[in-house]
């Protein structure tokens, strides 16, 4: 488990394109669940992967809505980086994700997961917010995963 600040929590990329996407079926309920987390005074995280893969997913054609104008992206990147504190990929990430990778195979996509548990255990942020608690489970010793929904 990382040993790190229990008021500490990561955004998975989901949780930010549904808080900003109202045509998401999980629009409201990711809103409430960052807002929650404000009024806890909880330290809000995300990385520069998580910034990358929201340009990446609303930038192209989606089941629920169209790709949203760049314009409009960059100023919420902008503004996520005023909001939330922001892990950099670093090298301590880097050695930490190849040390990951040996003790828990990953391949593909599934790099993508791992390296924001490899992100979030050099930052000691012990908790991932998701919608997606199936790609992380097999993480699940190392970092506590908390579904958008219960």
């Amino acid at each position: 488990m990382v040993t790190g600040d229990a008021n500490r929590v990561f955004l998975d990329t989901n949780i930010l394109v549904y808080a900003n996407v109202a045509e998401s079926a999980f629009h409201q309920v990711a809103l409430q669940q960052i807002e929650s987390y404000y009024d806890a005074e909880m330290e809000i995280w995300i990385s520069r992967q998580v910034l990358r893969e929201f340009l990446a997913t609303l930038t192209r054609p989606q089941a629920f809505i169209n790709p949203r104008p760049i314009s409009i992206l960059i100023e919420r990147i902008r503004f996520f980086q005023t909001q939330f504190h922001v892990a950099e990929d670093n090298f301590q990430v880097t050695e930490r994700l190849l040390t990951l990778m040996e003790e828990i195979p990953s391949g593909g996509k599934q790099v993508h997961d791992a390296n924001i548990v490899a992100t979030m255990i050099v930052y000691g942020i012990p908790q991932i917010l998701t919608h997606n608690t199936a790609d992380f489970a097999r993480f699940s010793e190392l970092v506590t995963v908390l579904p958008l929904q219960g």
